[in-house]
């Protein structure tokens, strides 16, 4: 199996540096066959890593999903507003953890208690570097409202409640667009039971 040693780097400089960054690589990687790749330059985004977290309800049987603006929808030519569940850039120092904790307080202004781990994955590795830690977090629902956010940074996050039967609908429907709501859905759908076995 190859890893990073069947990689060189021959050069790697910063091109752009605004909210996000982007580094041009110039590289040759191992050959499956045998051998080294001809040179290729590649650009990366670069956004750090991120942790989310799905708030779920096992009494109530309810799940925490959020809205709100993106720009990247809308380049893409999607409804900019989408449901997602809460997330945020892991700060140095932080782990990733603290960081599902943080942002449910600041976007949904939830407390988690339990946290089951869900996956670490890429989120989109042919051109950015981002990881994603996802959880699903034990919260009690049925204080869960409004609008939340640092309006100062820009967040207009509204906060709303779904059944499971809701949820479960939504997947049916194929009407989640974002990633990282999708796999944290489909995983409640797979592991519900056990789930509220665990979290009487």
């Amino acid at each position: 199996m190859s890893t990073r040693d069947d990689v060189e780097i021959r050069d790697k400089i910063t091109v752009f540096q605004g909210h996000f960054r982007v580094d041009r690589y110039r590289l040759r990687h191992r050959l499956h066959a045998g051998g080294w790749s001809g040179e290729m330059t590649r650009e990366v985004f670069e956004r750090g890593h991120a942790a989310a977290v799905l708030p779920y309800d096992p009494v109530r049987d309810e799940v925490v999903l959020i809205e709100q603006f993106r720009v990247g929808a809308y380049a893409a030519g999607f409804a900019p507003w989408l449901v997602e569940i809460v997330a945020g850039i892991i700060d140095p120092g932080e782990t990733a953890e603290q960081v599902v904790r943080r942002e449910a307080h600041e976007e949904a202004g939830l407390t988690i208690g339990e946290v089951e781990p869900i996956a670490h994955y890429l989120s989109s590795p042919g051109g950015a570097s981002e990881s994603v830690t996802l959880f699903c977090g034990r919260v009690d629902t049925s204080t869960a409202s409004g609008i939340h956010g640092h309006p100062d940074e820009g967040e207009d996050i509204l906060v709303r409640v779904h059944s499971y039967a809701a949820v479960e609908q939504m997947l049916r429907a194929a009407s989640v667009s974002n990633a990282v709501t999708l796999i944290a859905l489909q995983w409640l759908a797979l592991n519900r039971d056990g789930l509220r076995a665990r979290w009487r």
